[in-house]
């Protein structure tokens, strides 16, 4: 899972597959939603600053591994957060197929943007068509 996660919530997640994040998955699937004056802030993994370097974007990492948590404004605390909620709001299915991880991910920004807040808001969300048409969400 890959996380990029705004100081307003804003937030985007992506399925890359095991092991790692690439370089190459970063310019994949960030280039498309960073604006050319962000500061990228990630951990200490070598691909987000050869993902920055490439994309000619500035970037500060935090040292996790070492305890660091927090440097003055930068940190990596909103991410971690959202990856807390989902992991214990995923514990309650027992395990899920990750093929269907992006399905999972997306009832996760539903419930942390809090905007369905009616029966009738999730009545609406859960027989709206897809794209496709199917009815299904």
């Amino acid at each position: 899972m890959l996380v990029a996660r705004d100081r307003n919530k804003l937030t985007y997640d992506f399925v890359t597959g095991r092991g790692p994040v690439s370089a190459g998955q970063l310019a994949r699937h960030l280039l498309p939603v960073l604006a050319p004056d962000v500061i990228l802030v990630s951990d200490g993994a070598k691909a987000y600053g050869g993902f920055a370097r490439q994309a000619g974007i500035t970037h500060e990492s935090v040292n996790v591994q070492g305890g660091e948590r927090v440097r003055e404004a930068v940190h990596i605390q909103n991410v971690n957060g959202w990856h807390g909620r989902f992991k214990t709001w995923l514990r309650r299915f027992n395990g899920v197929a990750s093929r269907y991880l992006a399905n999972y991910t997306g009832w996760q920004r539903v419930l942390d943007a809090a905007v369905l807040t009616a029966p009738s808001h999730w009545l609406r969300v859960g027989v709206a068509p897809d794209r496709h048409g199917s009815g299904r969400c």
